[in-house]
Formats: C-alpha cells, sequence, structure tokens
C-alpha cells in the first residue's frame, strides 16, 4: 500500500511504495548481470534498491493530478495583465532512451476572473515533467492544463533543455539547446507574444 500526504489540497507521494521497490531493483540487478558487472561486489550490493529508489522518485508525476495542483490555489481577482513565471526548473527523462533531459520553462497566462497561487505553476510543470517524456509533449500539457483549468484568455510555454541522449550517445553534440513553444488565445497575437518572448529573455530581478 503506497504511503501518501495531504498536501496543499492533492495527493503527493511522501514515501517509496516497498513492494515497486523489491520489484524494480530485482530487474536492475539481472541488468546488472547483463552488461557484465556483478551485482554481489561490494559497490554494486545495493545499487539496483537505490536505482529502484530514484527511478521512482524521477516519475512520480503519475501519481499527481497537475489539475488538482491548480484548483488547490485558485483565487477570484479582477486582473486581466500577464502573469508569467520564468526560468522554472525542469528535469525530465526522455521516453526513447530514458536518459534525461534539463533545462527552464517560462510559463504565462492572461486570467479571466481567477489566478493561481504562484508556486502551483512549478508544481505542475514538475508533475508532468516527472514523467517518462518528451519535450515536445510536455509542452503542450502544461499548456493544455493551465488553459483547462483557469480558462484564461491565454497561455504560452517555452521549454530551452539539453538532452543527454544527445550529450551522451547518438551525435554527441554537447552544447546544443532544443526550444519548444506552445500558445493558446491572447498569446496567438503577435503584440502580446512578443511581449512575452521579450520578457523571458530579460533580467528584470537585477541579474
Amino acid at each position: 500500500m503506497d504511503d501518501y500526504e495531504i498536501k496543499d489540497g492533492y495527493q503527493k507521494r511522501d514515501l517509496y511504495n516497498q513492494k515497486t521497490i523489491k520489484k524494480l531493483a530485482g530487474h536492475y540487478k539481472e541488468i546488472l548481470k547483463l552488461i557484465g558487472e556483478d551485482p554481489s561486489r561490494e559497490g554494486l550490493e545495493k545499487t539496483p534498491e537505490r536505482v529502484a529508489k530514484a527511478m521512482q522518485f524521477l516519475t512520480h508525476g503519475y501519481d499527481l493530478n497537475p489539475e488538482d495542483i491548480l484548483r488547490s490555489a485558485m483565487f477570484k481577482e479582477d486582473y486581466k495583465q500577464m502573469v508569467l513565471v520564468k526560468d522554472i526548473e525542469v528535469y525530465s527523462m526522455c521516453e526513447h532512451h530514458m536518459i534525461p533531459f534539463f533545462g527552464r520553462a517560462h510559463v504565462a497566462y492572461i486570467p479571466n476572473g481567477y489566478i493561481v497561487g504562484l508556486s502551483k505553476i512549478p508544481r505542475v510543470v514538475d508533475a508532468f515533467a516527472r514523467r517518462l517524456q518528451v519535450q515536445e509533449r510536455l509542452t503542450t500539457q502544461i499548456k493544455e492544463c493551465i488553459q483547462n483549468t483557469l480558462k484564461p484568455l491565454g497561455v504560452a510555454v517555452v521549454i530551452e533543455a539539453q538532452h543527454m541522449c544527445m550529450s551522451m550517445r547518438g551525435i554527441q553534440k554537447q552544447n546544443s539547446v532544443t526550444t519548444t513553444s506552445d500558445f493558446t488565445g491572447a498569446f496567438l497575437m503577435d503584440k502580446t507574444r512578443a511581449e512575452f518572448i521579450h520578457l523571458i529573455g530579460s533580467r528584470l530581478h537585477g541579474n
């Protein structure tokens, strides 16, 4: 049975599912053997369990409902200007090779009667990122979640990320960055989208 705590109005995994850890660890022990390692040697004795716990943490987004995260902190407010949360750290795993990709997300919306607690937007990003992903889908899922839940006048999402599957294997290009974007409503207008792009490129916080 999973252990949970209720936090901010939605369920969040607090402790590992020990049955899942045991099953995963067994598989990772076999993987170590298949690649030519000895899982019984000192340095690897606890590695299968460690990797199992890491995998459960890295994919805990499957246990989160991003719309519930937003609904837990929605407030009525007559504000119709852009709300932007930028430089949100993103850590995810490519579903093709299960190798990490990481970077930053910039998320904006224009309220239409409701605003949301600012910490909830990074939580939504994390809830989708902590799954096996592709960057394109991650970008769209964040946009659709905010649009469908808050019903704002528009949503804008841009993600810039480096993919270790390109750096560590394959083409092995160390400094390449992939940028994806998705927009709804008011952000489909050139003027509003240009303001958003300008703001995410500005260092208004003094850095």
